[in-house]
């Protein structure tokens, strides 16, 4: 077993169980005891769990696009940490023009039976449990990716979802931009042919891309609870940039796959409609920013996609810098015929099969027609656009309905637990220089013969 020396796999099952900070003994309320059934006229009560800067970007603006029309309304911040909490209530309370109450964790929220669905916007590594812990509280829940970091997170929070009546997406945005579902709908109907080739992209030229410098000095261990945003992590002691910086750092984090890779690499299984890859490779470094940061700042991994037949197998190459480039994530999906590719949001027949290449192998030309996505574009609905980017404002609102109608949203937690394998599998294949694999039967990662570990 590849394993993290001094690890405690067992800790969430002898104190915290979330970041922001529930124990085991609310977890072991039956959702029963917490839920409510809403009438189409009730308002939903919102909470946020985690008041981090995602959250006061991306998902409050979208709230505000939409809470009126859907007679939604936030009313709590949970956030261990008393400068975000008090921050995150005051933030709440000038946006709702009512009180929003501050909460010192999740149990005191869950507690108070104060809320029916939550967001979740904590770091990475706490999603899962931290999803775990709402659906038990009988919430509906907004969580952000990456979903889990571990098999063991991943596993336990999709059995949790799965045993129960909760509405929950992953902050999965892609599945919500109308371009995505037009180009998924190409793919899907066959007359894209079989995917051959995936390129992704996500490059940066920022030294400061989650670092916290001006923040870390105010984060003192007296005003938060360090033990609870361990959670099941091995323990160390307190450290700020571990706390505020956490993408930097593993475990806390695994970097570009679960930050960046997660959202690219959803979008392959969507419309190939594989679960996972079948092994992944991956190299890279800390080959510029050299702060301190564990998770590398250049990264090249190259997946196998397809089954045991090799008959539609395909490769996808995700490859990541974050100090040449600007931010404009490519993924260009490639067939016999020609390219699909999001950025251009074109569908067409370059690099396709041509008539004289065809002929010389006695073969009929493969060229895809001309098509332009762009009409399909993501657009925000909203009774007020107070800003968010689109694609986001349109997931929100998916949720939001969704809560309403208990119906499926557009990424589901079987979307998550997905994109978490790839992820898991990528992290592998980093940490331990070996090809990582996937045991469908045991619903493992491994490498190397072992069960991968953090």
């Amino acid at each position: 077993m590849v394993a993290m020396k001094n690890s405690r796999r067992d800790f969430i099952k002898k104190t915290a169980v979330t970041g922001s900070g529930v124990y085991m003994g609310a977890l072991s309320l039956s959702a029963s005891s917490y839920r409510r059934v809403l009438g189409a006229n009730d308002r939903v009560r919102v909470g946020v769990v985690g008041f981090s800067d995602r959250h006061r970007s991306s998902h409050a603006p979208s709230f505000m696009n939409h809470y009126k029309e859907l007679n939604f309304d936030l009313v709590g911040v949970s956030d261990i940490w008393r400068i975000r909490r008090e921050d995150g209530a005051a933030f709440w309370k000038q946006k709702m023009q009512h009180d929003v109450k501050p909460y010192r964790n999740n149990e005191e929220m869950y507690d108070a039976k104060a809320v029916d669905a939550v967001f979740i916007s904590t770091a990475d590594f706490q999603h899962a449990l931290h999803t775990i812990e709402a659906v038990r509280a009988g919430c509906d829940v907004y969580s952000e990716k990456p979903f889990a970091e571990t098999m063991d997170d991943n596993r336990a929070a999709l059995k949790a979802v799965k045993g129960s009546d909760r509405v929950v997406q992953i902050g999965s945005q892609r599945r919500s931009g109308a371009n995505y579902q037009a180009a998924a709908d190409f793919v899907q109907s066959g007359k894209f042919g079989n995917i051959t080739m995936v390129e992704l992209s996500w490059n940066v030229n920022q030294p400061g891309r989650w670092r916290r410098p001006g923040l870390v000095p105010q984060l003192k261990e007296e005003d938060t609870d360090w033990k609870r945003f361990q959670l099941n992590r091995p323990e160390e002691t307190f450290n700020a940039r571990h706390y505020l910086e956490f993408r930097l750092f593993w475990p806390y984090s695994s970097g570009m796959p679960g930050q960046w890779m997660s959202h690219q690499i959803d979008t392959v299984h969507w419309f190939s409609g594989l679960k996972h890859p079948k092994s992944v490779v991956a190299n890279g470094g800390v080959y510029v920013w050299k702060d301190g940061r564990m998770n590398w700042d250049t990264t090249t991994a190259v997946f196998e996609y397809g089954d045991d037949s090799n008959e539609k197998n395909f490769q996808v190459v995700f490859s990541s810098r974050m100090h040449n480039g600007e931010e404009n994530p490519a993924e260009i999906y490639y067939s016999n015929g020609g390219e699909l590719n999001l950025i251009t949001n074109k569908i067409s027949p370059e690099g396709g099969l041509h008539a004289h290449e065809a002929a010389a192998m006695g073969m009929k030309p493969n060229l895809l027609p001309e098509m332009n996505l762009s009409d399909m574009e993501e657009k925000v609905v909203a009774s007020a656009n107070t800003g968010g980017d689109p694609l986001t404002s349109n997931h929100v609102r998916n949720w939001m309905e969704c809560v309403r109608s208990r119906k499926q949203p557009h990424a589901p937690v079987e979307v998550g637990y997905s994109h978490s394998i790839a992820t898991i599998m990528t992290n592998a294949a980093v940490r331990t220089g070996y090809k990582a694999t996937f045991d469908e039967a045991t619903q493992e990662v491994m490498v190397n013969g072992r069960v991968f570990k953090y």
